[in-house]
């Protein structure tokens, strides 16, 4: 689909799209989502101060989501090689910031040592390197620095799913917002509403010692998506 194409694909979203231009393309393929509810304050802790924690129904949410992010390019530039296709973990939570219900990221990992180290330098998000191994069936993460482990066997269902208010909450996301030494960083992006199909997990091990207070092997919802192409513009700044 063309960028103009997705442009018109509006309604699902929660607030208007940016008037300035887009500046970068990538896609987000084949995404795994496990998700957990948790006590608000058990995150609000892990956030800046300039950052309101956002719940649904009295509690708030802890994603896991394990994709593909396929061919990053800047707008009328071709993708860079050996950078521009990888392997993805973040784990996020979700926040509203300026008026815009967004995500907040706890940790971002990279199969590639290169595309780590050029998108943290450009977009000053949390990436760092794992060594990751993805087939049809299954995929695997292993971070020796940090002791972080995932791994995890599933089959794909050909159902869609019919998303309850929940679902809509923890997927239509359209906005960043990341602390930076002494600034807050939004980015404003926009896709289609996220094609979800069933999955069943076979196999569930994570180890994220940071984190295991807030998350274990039994997530409260999982989705599935085949994936989207992504939109995004350039990062405006707040000074803290």
């Amino acid at each position: 689909m063309k960028a103009k194409e997705i442009l018109k694909h509006t309604k699902h979203r929660p607030f208007e799209i940016p008037e300035r231009s887009w500046k970068f393309y990538q896609e987000w393929n084949k995404a795994i989502f496990l998700h957990w509810e948790v006590e608000p304050e058990a995150i609000k802790p892990l956030l800046p101060k300039e950052i309101e924690l956002d719940t649904i129904n009295g509690k708030t949410w802890l994603s896991l989501v394990a994709f593909d992010m396929n061919h990053i390019g800047i707008r009328s530039l071709p993708k860079v090689p050996h950078i521009s296709d990888f392997h993805e973990i973040n784990i996020r939570v979700y926040i509203t910031c300026n008026g815009k219900p967004s995500v907040y990221f706890l940790s971002m990992e990279g199969s590639k040592r290169s595309s780590c180290k050029v998108l943290k330098t450009i977009s000053k998000f949390p990436y760092y390197h794992s060594k990751m191994k993805r087939t049809d069936f299954s995929y695997s993460s292993k971070n020796d620095l940090y002791n972080n482990s995932f791994y995890t066997e599933y089959r794909l269902g050909s159902d869609p799913i019919i998303k309850d208010e929940t679902d809509v909450w923890l997927t239509e996301r359209y906005a960043v917002f990341q602390d930076y030494k002494n600034q807050i960083i939004e980015y404003d992006v926009h896709h289609v509403e996220w094609p979800m199909q069933t999955i069943s997990i076979k196999k569930l091990e994570l180890d994220y010692p940071k984190f295991n207070h807030l998350i274990d092997n039994n997530p409260d919802r999982i989705h599935y998506s085949k994936g989207i192409q992504v939109l995004t513009w350039d990062k405006k700044k707040y000074q803290i």
